[in-house]
């Protein structure tokens, strides 16, 4: 089932990423399926920790960033805005050079909240992190 419009593409999601955190860290969106998105972020000087290592905040940026956009793109934004409600993440191994990569899909797309799962993966395929983002919509008022 397609949960993105087909008109969205890898080059207009990458157009929300200069000036922000996402962009200071290096994601850079690389795939939009039907019901899923993905992306990349560098493994360098910007997302390791003293021991030279992914840093765990990282990974959550990272995966808060794959989730809010997804949800950005599938609610209707002449109504509606979203905020971060919860996030959690379970970090499983780690990563010191090269790149990781995100891929979001939706758990859950309601009314009032949305549920993303980001999963990350070195480029060797090895999991690094799952992550569940859930996420408020809420009216604008106006």
């Amino acid at each position: 089932m397609a949960v993105f419009p087909p008109e969205l593409t890898v080059e207009h999601l990458n157009r929300s990423m200069p000036n922000t955190m996402g962009g200071h860290i290096g994601i850079e969106f690389t795939k939009v399926g039907e019901d899923y998105l993905e992306a990349k972020m560098p493994v360098d000087h910007r997302t390791q920790q003293p021991m030279g290592l992914l840093h765990g905040g990282a990974s959550v940026a990272l995966a808060e960033t794959m989730g809010s956009i997804a949800a950005y793109c599938v609610i209707d934004r002449s109504k509606f805005f979203c905020v971060g409600l919860e996030i959690n993440a379970n970090h499983l191994k780690g990563a010191k050079s090269g790149y990781v990569i995100g891929r979001t899909s939706p758990i859950h797309i309601g009314k009032q909240t949305h549920v993303w799962e980001i999963r990350i993966r070195d480029e060797q395929d090895n999991p690094i992190c799952i992550s569940r983002i859930t996420m408020a919509i809420l009216e604008i008022k106006k």
